[in-house]
């Protein structure tokens, strides 16, 4: 998968990142969300269980499925081993990148300064994930283009179904989509209806804003 990990993932543009107490059915929160039009998944460690999640969601269908907030090499071992497609960090953990290289598995640091952006292509990121891009905004974005043109960008933490499309016009690959979408409480609740709902109003909001953006020539 690492070498159409960061085309296809360019291409969906969003990954749902759940982070919620419990998760009664991964299968079917997977479904709900694909049914909504968000493709990637990311489960995160702070969900206990993570490991059987990963593999219950796996079995049913690989693509997209990843393994959030690796801290350490580990982790990023148990969780390649429960079958995650792809790693990410909050920050730059080397272990893990080294862990993940060696697996053939895709990873995406966490990074936010232009050191540690860096870093996390030395480290050999497939994508970097831009943490917290709500607090900086797409202007961020662009500024990070100059010294690095090239930059794989995810863009995390306070991106909205408001916001998302101008982050992706400002060069991010992707944006996460989280809370807003997969409520931790909703998700506890297995309410996949309202799960989908939310998804759809997310890649609705994404899609009209890059038509608008077309449009107007940004």
């Amino acid at each position: 998968m690492t070498a159409d990990f960061l085309p296809q993932l360019t291409s969906d543009q969003v990954i749902a990142v759940v982070r919620a107490p419990e998760i009664p059915d991964p299968v079917a929160l997977c479904a709900a969300l694909r049914a909504g039009g968000i493709r990637w998944i990311e489960f995160t460690r702070t969900t206990p269980g993570l490991a059987a999640h990963l593999r219950k969601a796996v079995a049913d269908d690989g693509h997209g499925i990843g393994a959030g907030t690796v801290m350490t090499g580990e982790q990023a071992e148990e969780l390649i081993e429960a079958g995650a497609q792809y790693l990410v960090t909050p920050g730059c953990r080397p272990e893990v990148a080294r862990v993940a290289s060696a697996a053939g598995v895709p990873v995406v640091l966490g990074a936010l300064t232009p050191t540690e952006v860096g870093t996390a292509l030395d480290l050999g990121a497939d994508a970097v994930k831009i943490f917290p891009a709500g607090a900086f905004g797409p202007g961020y974005l662009k500024d990070l283009a100059g010294p690095f043109p090239d930059l794989p960008i995810v863009a995390s933490g306070g991106v909205t179904a408001d916001n998302a499309a101008a982050f992706l016009a400002a060069g991010a690959r992707a944006v996460c989509a989280g809370s807003k979408v997969v409520p931790p409480q909703v998700v506890a609740a297995g309410d996949w209806e309202e799960i989908t709902r939310r998804a759809r109003a997310f890649t609705d909001a994404v899609r009209a804003g890059a038509e608008k953006t077309e449009k107007t020539g940004g």
